[in-house]
Protein backbone atom coordinates (compact mmCIF):
# COMPACT_ATOMS: atom_id res chain seq x y z
CA UNK A 1 0.00 0.00 0.00
CA UNK A 2 1.26 3.26 -0.56
CA UNK A 3 2.26 5.90 1.72
CA UNK A 4 0.31 8.55 2.81
CA UNK A 5 1.21 11.74 1.05
CA UNK A 6 0.63 15.25 1.78
CA UNK A 7 1.07 18.73 1.08
CA UNK A 8 2.05 22.22 2.27
CA UNK A 9 0.97 25.55 2.07
CA UNK A 10 2.93 28.24 3.66
CA UNK A 11 1.18 31.51 4.24
CA UNK A 12 2.50 35.38 4.81
CA UNK A 13 3.72 38.45 2.40
CA UNK A 14 6.66 38.99 4.60
CA UNK A 15 8.26 35.04 2.89
CA UNK A 16 7.29 36.32 -0.23
CA UNK A 17 8.94 39.64 -0.24
CA UNK A 18 11.68 37.50 1.14
CA UNK A 19 12.31 39.44 4.20
CA UNK A 20 11.48 36.58 6.30
CA UNK A 21 12.99 33.00 4.95
CA UNK A 22 11.23 29.87 4.59
CA UNK A 23 12.27 27.47 7.29
CA UNK A 24 9.28 25.40 8.43
CA UNK A 25 9.31 23.27 4.49
CA UNK A 26 12.40 21.72 5.45
CA UNK A 27 11.59 21.12 8.89
CA UNK A 28 8.45 19.32 7.74
CA UNK A 29 9.68 17.25 4.57
CA UNK A 30 12.66 15.98 7.14
CA UNK A 31 9.82 14.70 9.38
CA UNK A 32 7.27 13.16 7.33
CA UNK A 33 9.56 11.11 5.39
CA UNK A 34 10.84 9.82 8.77
CA UNK A 35 6.72 9.31 9.04
CA UNK A 36 6.36 7.83 6.34
CA UNK A 37 4.17 10.22 4.79
CA UNK A 38 4.89 11.72 1.35
CA UNK A 39 5.57 15.12 0.71
CA UNK A 40 3.96 16.25 -3.10
CA UNK A 41 3.22 20.16 -3.38
CA UNK A 42 4.26 23.05 -1.54
CA UNK A 43 2.65 26.37 -2.18
CA UNK A 44 3.11 29.80 -0.85
CA UNK A 45 0.71 32.44 -0.58
CA UNK A 46 0.07 35.79 0.30
CA UNK A 47 -1.98 37.25 3.33
CA UNK A 48 -4.83 37.46 1.26
CA UNK A 49 -8.27 35.27 2.38
CA UNK A 50 -9.24 34.44 -0.78
CA UNK A 51 -6.31 32.78 -2.00
CA UNK A 52 -5.26 31.12 0.85
CA UNK A 53 -9.31 30.00 1.02
CA UNK A 54 -8.99 28.78 -2.89
CA UNK A 55 -5.40 27.08 -1.99
CA UNK A 56 -6.44 25.02 1.34
CA UNK A 57 -9.83 23.69 -1.23
CA UNK A 58 -7.23 22.72 -3.57
CA UNK A 59 -4.57 20.81 -1.68
CA UNK A 60 -7.08 19.35 0.75
CA UNK A 61 -8.76 17.90 -2.04
CA UNK A 62 -5.38 16.40 -3.60
CA UNK A 63 -4.09 15.26 -0.63
CA UNK A 64 -4.10 13.31 2.45
CA UNK A 65 -2.93 15.77 4.86
CA UNK A 66 -2.00 19.39 4.04
CA UNK A 67 0.12 21.57 6.66
CA UNK A 68 -0.16 25.25 6.92
CA UNK A 69 2.16 27.60 8.43
CA UNK A 70 1.80 31.34 9.20
CA UNK A 71 -1.44 33.53 9.84
CA UNK A 72 -2.49 32.72 13.06
CA UNK A 73 -0.94 35.38 15.68
CA UNK A 74 -3.12 38.55 17.12
CA UNK A 75 -2.75 40.84 14.46
CA UNK A 76 -5.03 42.08 11.72
CA UNK A 77 -3.36 40.33 9.38
CA UNK A 78 -3.57 37.47 10.49
CA UNK A 79 -6.13 35.90 8.48
CA UNK A 80 -5.27 32.12 7.91
CA UNK A 81 -7.90 30.48 11.32
CA UNK A 82 -10.69 32.74 9.03
CA UNK A 83 -10.32 31.41 5.80
CA UNK A 84 -9.76 27.88 6.46
CA UNK A 85 -13.22 28.41 8.15
CA UNK A 86 -14.79 29.71 5.05
CA UNK A 87 -13.00 27.19 2.95
CA UNK A 88 -14.95 24.23 4.43
CA UNK A 89 -17.60 26.34 5.15
CA UNK A 90 -18.10 26.07 9.03
CA UNK A 91 -18.47 29.31 11.67
CA UNK A 92 -15.45 30.53 13.55
CA UNK A 93 -15.61 31.87 16.84
CA UNK A 94 -13.92 31.99 20.55
CA UNK A 95 -13.52 28.69 21.68
CA UNK A 96 -13.98 28.02 25.48
CA UNK A 97 -11.44 25.45 25.62
CA UNK A 98 -8.99 27.41 23.72
CA UNK A 99 -9.75 30.74 25.36
CA UNK A 100 -9.07 28.61 29.06
CA UNK A 101 -6.17 27.57 28.03
CA UNK A 102 -4.42 30.80 27.27
CA UNK A 103 -6.08 32.78 29.91
CA UNK A 104 -4.53 30.10 32.50
CA UNK A 105 -0.96 30.31 30.73
CA UNK A 106 -1.11 34.24 30.88
CA UNK A 107 -2.34 34.42 34.48
CA UNK A 108 0.36 32.68 35.48
CA UNK A 109 3.28 34.76 33.77
CA UNK A 110 1.43 38.13 34.80
CA UNK A 111 0.31 38.69 31.42
CA UNK A 112 -3.21 40.26 29.88
CA UNK A 113 -5.66 38.27 27.98
CA UNK A 114 -6.04 41.26 25.48
CA UNK A 115 -8.53 41.37 22.76
CA UNK A 116 -5.97 40.79 20.45
CA UNK A 117 -4.22 37.70 22.16
CA UNK A 118 -7.45 36.55 22.08
CA UNK A 119 -7.93 36.55 18.35
CA UNK A 120 -5.38 33.28 18.64
CA UNK A 121 -8.67 31.53 20.68
CA UNK A 122 -10.87 31.51 17.57
CA UNK A 123 -11.20 28.50 16.27
CA UNK A 124 -13.28 27.15 13.30
CA UNK A 125 -16.27 25.13 14.08
CA UNK A 126 -15.54 21.27 14.30
CA UNK A 127 -11.87 21.77 14.72
CA UNK A 128 -9.80 19.83 16.99
CA UNK A 129 -7.24 21.66 18.52
CA UNK A 130 -3.47 21.47 18.44
CA UNK A 131 -0.96 21.35 21.08
CA UNK A 132 1.21 24.48 21.30
CA UNK A 133 4.07 23.50 24.32
CA UNK A 134 5.73 26.98 23.45
CA UNK A 135 3.23 29.68 23.66
CA UNK A 136 -0.08 27.77 24.80
CA UNK A 137 -1.95 29.56 22.17
CA UNK A 138 -3.03 26.16 20.38
CA UNK A 139 -3.23 25.71 16.49
CA UNK A 140 -6.24 23.34 15.08
CA UNK A 141 -6.96 20.82 12.72
CA UNK A 142 -10.23 20.54 10.43
CA UNK A 143 -11.19 18.21 8.06
CA UNK A 144 -7.18 17.01 6.72
CA UNK A 145 -5.75 20.34 7.07
CA UNK A 146 -3.56 20.89 10.32
CA UNK A 147 -3.31 24.84 10.83
CA UNK A 148 0.03 25.87 12.56
CA UNK A 149 1.91 29.06 13.66
CA UNK A 150 4.50 30.19 11.31
CA UNK A 151 7.50 31.10 14.08
CA UNK A 152 9.84 27.83 13.53
CA UNK A 153 9.84 27.16 17.07
CA UNK A 154 6.25 27.50 17.33
CA UNK A 155 5.53 25.20 14.12
CA UNK A 156 8.03 22.53 15.12
CA UNK A 157 6.34 21.85 17.94
CA UNK A 158 2.74 21.26 16.99
CA UNK A 159 4.48 19.28 13.62
CA UNK A 160 5.59 16.84 16.76
CA UNK A 161 1.83 17.46 18.29
CA UNK A 162 -0.10 16.40 14.92
CA UNK A 163 2.99 13.47 13.73
CA UNK A 164 2.07 11.42 16.87
CA UNK A 165 -1.73 11.28 16.02
CA UNK A 166 -1.32 10.82 12.03
CA UNK A 167 -1.02 7.08 10.30
CA UNK A 168 2.25 7.34 8.49
CA UNK A 169 3.54 4.51 6.16
CA UNK A 170 7.12 2.82 5.39
CA UNK A 171 9.83 5.26 6.30
CA UNK A 172 11.46 6.42 3.32
CA UNK A 173 15.26 5.19 3.23
CA UNK A 174 17.94 7.09 0.82
CA UNK A 175 21.33 6.59 -0.28
CA UNK A 176 23.18 8.50 -1.90
CA UNK A 177 26.40 8.64 -4.37
CA UNK A 178 28.56 11.30 -5.73
CA UNK A 179 30.25 11.31 -9.16
CA UNK A 180 32.70 13.87 -10.33
CA UNK A 181 30.82 13.45 -14.07
CA UNK A 182 29.29 15.98 -16.08
CA UNK A 183 24.88 14.52 -15.82
CA UNK A 184 25.26 14.03 -19.58
CA UNK A 185 27.88 11.01 -19.07
CA UNK A 186 25.54 9.30 -16.61
CA UNK A 187 21.92 10.50 -17.96
CA UNK A 188 21.21 7.31 -20.11
CA UNK A 189 22.46 4.58 -18.03
CA UNK A 190 20.91 6.67 -14.70
CA UNK A 191 17.57 6.52 -16.94
CA UNK A 192 18.26 2.81 -17.98
CA UNK A 193 18.70 1.46 -14.26
CA UNK A 194 15.23 4.36 -12.55
CA UNK A 195 13.34 1.89 -15.69
CA UNK A 196 14.14 -1.50 -14.24
CA UNK A 197 13.49 0.09 -10.45
CA UNK A 198 10.66 1.72 -10.76
CA UNK A 199 10.00 1.49 -6.92
CA UNK A 200 12.95 3.53 -6.41
CA UNK A 201 13.23 6.91 -6.67
CA UNK A 202 16.33 8.65 -8.27
CA UNK A 203 17.44 12.01 -7.99
CA UNK A 204 20.34 13.67 -10.06
CA UNK A 205 21.15 17.25 -8.46
CA UNK A 206 24.27 18.63 -10.30
CA UNK A 207 26.94 20.89 -8.88
CA UNK A 208 30.34 22.61 -10.04
CA UNK A 209 33.39 22.85 -7.78
CA UNK A 210 36.73 23.98 -8.56
CA UNK A 211 35.79 24.39 -12.30
CA UNK A 212 34.80 20.64 -12.70
CA UNK A 213 30.89 18.88 -13.23
CA UNK A 214 29.47 16.62 -11.00
CA UNK A 215 26.38 15.32 -9.93
CA UNK A 216 25.44 13.58 -6.52
CA UNK A 217 22.77 10.85 -7.13
CA UNK A 218 19.90 10.35 -4.33
CA UNK A 219 18.41 7.32 -4.42
CA UNK A 220 14.99 6.92 -1.97
CA UNK A 221 12.56 3.88 -1.46
CA UNK A 222 10.90 2.46 1.57
CA UNK A 223 12.39 -1.63 0.57
CA UNK A 224 16.22 -1.65 1.53
CA UNK A 225 16.61 -4.39 -0.63
CA UNK A 226 15.29 -2.51 -3.61
CA UNK A 227 17.00 0.44 -2.98
CA UNK A 228 20.54 -1.14 -2.71
CA UNK A 229 19.97 -3.35 -5.86
CA UNK A 230 19.64 0.06 -7.77
CA UNK A 231 22.55 1.57 -5.87
CA UNK A 232 24.69 -1.45 -6.59
CA UNK A 233 23.63 -2.06 -10.45
CA UNK A 234 24.45 2.18 -11.03
CA UNK A 235 27.78 1.76 -8.94
CA UNK A 236 28.64 -1.09 -11.11
CA UNK A 237 29.01 1.11 -14.19
CA UNK A 238 30.73 3.87 -12.56
CA UNK A 239 33.20 2.26 -10.07
CA UNK A 240 33.99 6.25 -9.58
CA UNK A 241 31.08 6.75 -7.66
CA UNK A 242 31.33 7.71 -4.10
CA UNK A 243 28.98 7.13 -1.58
CA UNK A 244 28.48 10.40 0.79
Amino acid sequence: MANPTAAMLVIGDEILSGRTRDTNTGYLAERLTETGIALKEVRMVTDDHDAIMAAVRALSGAWDHVFTSGGIGPTHDDITADAIAAAFGVPIDVREDARALMAAHYEKNGIELNESRLRMARIPDGAVLIDNPVSIAPGFTLGNVHVMAGVPAVFQAMVQSVLATLQGGDPVISRTLRLDRAEGEIAGPLGEVAKRHPAVSIGSYPFIRQGRFGANLVFRATDTGLLNEAVAEFAAAFPDAAEI
